[in-house]
């Protein structure tokens, strides 16, 4: 017979809501800040042309523009404060992660709990910092040579990288409040509601290609249904498991004998999440980047990387997929799912996989298993990632419609909805305590006990 906890998982009901004040607060301050940081991709940068920047934009949306704007909320369409956006921090985090696992001395911290923690996100900061440094500079003088700056000179550049590196670390800053007070995960809702900020435009712009005769109905309708396939194929994907068995021995604590119990390690088939798109996304854009905002002033050498390298190019495209691949086991391997602290964690615990001998044996049998889930998990990447920009080049979609926003998209609505069920089933557990007779009975003419205030 099921327990009273798993009925009342299976009944959870989303009604729950109205009565859960604590989760309501929290879903109305994480609305709050994502309301500020909107707004805050409307107030531009000091000394921009606005003109020049509009009809740059509008030349480079089908290109490098439109995915820098999707991932900026359209900040830096706009050359908005929040214009980098949360990228250098993503970016710092990413590198100090990986560090972490090379370097021993951080690899220590790692091991020190709280302190240790802090210490990382305090690295992380600073990295954060020069991160936004290098490329609010480079974006500065990127706005002069492209000829959108009111007045080019030291004082415009200073502007630039002031503005822009403070609304970097104040989006951060945005995100940890998120994090900490709000609900769902505030870093990667920031980049969730900016892409979503940007679709409604897009689709106009789409549908109004329709109508114009630019774009052929079963095109559309086409569009249509392979992004429904892929969000589902993905939403597929990032539930998927391995499932591998764990067997725990039979105990005694103290004249009690417990009997083994049996578990399992889930091992997910995208371990790494959205990091390698992410990663391999950054570096294939770097030299389109630099040729758009320096105004196609390119040398033979960078002439020749943009004509093989350049977006739906078959180099562009192999590259793609064979960096996603790489980093999806680099990433898992040093980072997502470690399968020597896997195996030391189970051998101190008293686990062990039947069949299996506890230490190098087991370290071994999970690198087996993670590598072989790793070929489907990184060829589902390389998929999702590539067949997008494949129909975006081959029917000349005139806005930008990439894997990666798919995949941000469906994994941060994945985990903002299984956040708010715990809250939800944490309220409901805590009520159920209250009626239950677990209190003990109370002798005869024993005054009632009293009552503890719900959580709210």
């Amino acid at each position: 017979m099921a327990s009273a906890a798993e009925q009342m998982a299976a009944n959870l009901s989303w009604g729950q809501l109205g009565k859960a004040t604590e989760l309501r607060q929290r879903i109305w301050f994480t609305i709050g800040l994502l309301i500020i940081y909107r707004l805050g991709t409307y107030i531009p940068v000091p000394g921009i042309d606005g003109g020049a920047l509009r009809n740059f934009m509008e030349q480079a949306q089908a290109g490098i523009g439109g995915i820098l704007s999707m991932f900026t909320g359209g900040a830096l369409g706009r050359m908005g404060v929040f214009a980098l956006g949360i990228m250098p921090y993503i970016s710092a985090s990413i590198i100090v992660q990986l560090l972490a696992s090379m370097v021993p001395s951080l690899e220590q911290l790692k091991k020190e709990g709280e302190q240790g923690r802090k210490k990382i996100n305090q690295y992380t900061r600073y990295g954060t910092v020069l991160l936004a440094l290098f490329q609010a500079y480079g974006l500065a003088v990127s706005l002069e040579a492209g000829g959108m700056a009111h007045e080019p000179g030291w004082f415009f550049r200073a502007a630039v990288v002031i503005t822009l590196v403070g609304g970097t670390m104040f989006l951060m800053w945005l995100g940890e409040q998120i994090t900490a007070r709000g609900i769902g995960n505030g870093i990667s809702l920031i980049i969730y509601v900016g892409i979503l900020a940007e679709i409604p435009g897009h689709l106009a712009q789409f549908f109004a290609q329709g109508r114009s005769g630019a774009i052929s109905t079963p095109v559309i309708l086409g569009v249509i249904v392979l992004v429904v396939v892929v969000m589902a194929f993905v939403v597929f994907m990032e539930r998927a498991l391995r499932k591998i068995r764990i067997q725990y021995p039979r105990r005694q604590v103290g004249m009690k004998v417990y009997d083994g119990q049996s578990s399992h390690l889930p091992i997910k088939v995208n371990p790494a999440g959205v990091i390698p798109a992410i990663f391999a996304s950054s570096l294939l854009l770097l030299p389109i980047t630099i040729s758009t905002f320096s105004g196609n002033q390119t040398g033979p050498v960078m002439s020749t990387i943009l004509a093989y390298f350049g977006p739906g190019q078959p180099l562009y495209l192999l590259f793609f997929a064979a960096m996603i691949i790489f980093f999806s086991y680099f990433y898992t391997q040093n980072v997502a799912f470690k399968s020597d602290d896997v195996a030391e964690n189970l051998k101190n615990q008293g686990g062990f996989i039947p069949g299996i001998r506890p230490g190098k044996r087991t370290e071994e049998y999970l690198d087996y298993v993670v590598n072989r889930v790793l070929v489907i998990g990184s060829l589902y990447l390389a998929a999702v990632c590539m067949l997008p920009e494949v129909i975006r080049h081959q029917l000349s979609i005139p806005f930008y419609f990439g894997g990666t926003s798919v995949l941000i998209i469906v994994s941060v609505t994945m985990d903002t909805i299984n956040q708010i069920q715990s809250h939800l089933l944490a309220h409901q557990y805590e009520a159920l305590i209250e009626r239950s007779q677990l209190r003990g009975k109370r002798k005869p003419g024993e005054a009632k006990p009293k009552r503890l205030p719900a959580r709210r």
